[in-house]
This record gives C-alpha cells, sequence and structure tokens, in this order.
C-alpha cells in the first residue's frame, strides 16, 4: 500500500502531505497500468482483445489525468511547472531556456507573456 512508503512519520507530516502522498503514488500506479496494458496491446495477436486492453489502458490515462488534476489544484509550484509545459507546440528545452532567461531578467516578449510568441510555431523574439 503507498501510504506506507512514507519517508516521516505521519504524525509529523500532517494529513494535507499524506493526502498527496496518495495521490503521487496513485498516479504512479495509474501511469505503471497504462504501460502494462500498452505493452499487451501491442503484444497480443488477437485484435479483440487488443481492443479491450487499450479500452482499459486508456481508462488508466483518464484516472491519471483526474489526479494530476486534483494534485495541481493544491501544489502552486506544479501548477506553474504545468502551466509552462503544457499544451504547447514549441520545443519543450526551449522552453526552460527562455523561462530560465526570463529568471535572470530578461523581460518576456510582452509583458502578458512568458515569451513563448506565438504557439502555432512562431516565435517572439
Amino acid at each position: 500500500m503507498g501510504s506506507e512508503q512514507l519517508h516521516e512519520p505521519a504524525e509529523t507530516i500532517g494529513s494535507e502531505v499524506i493526502d498527496r502522498h496518495r495521490a503521487i503514488v496513485s498516479i504512479m500506479e495509474e501511469l505503471e497500468a497504462v504501460d502494462w496494458y500498452d505493452q499487451r496491446v501491442h503484444a497480443t495477436g488477437d485484435a479483440e482483445l487488443a481492443a479491450v486492453l487499450a479500452h482499459n489502458r486508456d481508462e488508466e490515462k483518464e484516472h491519471f489525468a483526474m489526479t494530476l488534476e486534483w494534485l495541481r489544484r493544491r501544489d502552486p509550484v506544479l501548477d506553474r511547472h504545468l502551466r509552462t509545459y503544457l499544451f504547447t507546440d514549441t520545443d519543450v528545452t526551449g522552453i526552460e531556456t527562455e523561462v530560465e532567461g526570463e529568471a535572470r531578467g530578461r523581460a518576456p516578449a510582452r509583458p502578458d507573456s512568458l515569451g513563448l510568441g506565438d504557439l502555432r510555431g512562431e516565435r517572439s523574439l
């Protein structure tokens, strides 16, 4: 059970930390299940079984997403990182370089922008 994997005594870390731990462990379990189902989908030669397993895999993705959203709402730093990196078309490492540049005092292209430019393929300079 995931709650048994605490690295600090439960009475010293509080219920909010324990709930976040539960969510993190659940996310790990959901992603592990996605991986297992995905391997099985690609390993079987039976199309009907593959369809059932793919359905199950995709349900695990839904569970992962729901739990990630719960966690995001309770962790401002995670929220900031997800807002920076998710749903962009820009090179992921390029986003990090841009954000680090801004942290060193370089202003973004627009005051209301992360400096990522138009996410349809154009970059702000």
